[in-house]
Parts: C-alpha cells; sequence; structure tokens
C-alpha cells in the first residue's frame, strides 16, 4: 500500500508532520499513521498559549485499535487549535494533511525543522 506523503513538510518519525508557512509550523499526523490508528475517536490538545518542547508529547490520539501520544515537532507557543477535531475527530482519518491538522506553533526557532525527516526519508522509514 502506497501512502500520501507531501514533499512541502517534514516528519518525525512518531509519524507528526510540521508545515511551515511564514512563520507558523502547522502540526497534525501522517496518512500512514492515521491508517495505522483505523477509526480516530478522540483527539486531546494543549491550549492555545500553551508552550511545547521538541519532541516531547503535546497531546493524545485515540482509535478504536489504539491509544498514542503525539509529538511536537518543533519548541514554541500553541498559537491555534482545530477544535473541529473535538467533535469531529475522524477528520484525521479523511484529511489528515488538510482539515485534520491539529495545531499551529509560533517556534522558537524553525531551523528545528532541519533536524526532521524529509519526505523521502519518511518515506523509507515507513517502506
Amino acid at each position: 500500500m502506497t501512502f500520501d506523503v507531501p514533499d512541502d513538510r517534514r516528519y518525525l518519525e512518531s509519524h507528526e508532520w510540521a508545515l511551515e508557512d511564514d512563520g507558523v509550523v502547522r502540526v497534525g499526523i501522517s496518512d500512514f499513521a492515521q491508517d495505522e490508528l483505523g477509526d480516530v475517536v478522540f483527539v486531546e490538545l494543549p491550549d492555545e498559549g500553551d508552550d511545547l518542547t521538541q519532541e516531547e508529547e503535546f497531546g493524545v490520539i485515540e482509535s478504536i485499535k489504539a491509544v498514542s501520544d503525539l509529538y511536537a515537532p518543533v519548541s514554541g507557543e500553541v498559537t491555534a487549535v482545530n477544535e473541529e477535531l473535538f467533535d469531529a475527530p475522524e477528520l484525521v482519518n479523511e484529511d489528515p494533511f488538510g482539515d485534520g491538522w491539529m495545531l499551529e506553533i509560533d517556534p522558537d526557532d524553525t531551523a528545528e525543522l532541519e533536524d526532521l525527516l524529509t519526505a523521502d526519508e519518511y518515506e523509507d522509514q515507513i517502506a
């Protein structure tokens, strides 16, 4: 099976993606991760204003098969949370790179993105 791995973003080994746009980093989970989890039924996210540290846990995603921690791709302040996921967690399955995004971070240092996997490196990991 092949999975969508957009090359405009970076990836954590734990399957989160990070997309930097105009100084803001949007975060979600990969197509591979949502497929492995199965039907997502609950997402726990931080509050706006919370400070995150790169590669530390920021929330939890729960599916009919498993509960998994979510990890921050960069350090910084949470500036937005996708509140639609609280009522419609299935958006993570339906559109993991679009409507299923989780949060936005004002990064302390966008250079941290360079520590993450490229799309090619991530594809090698999930192959």
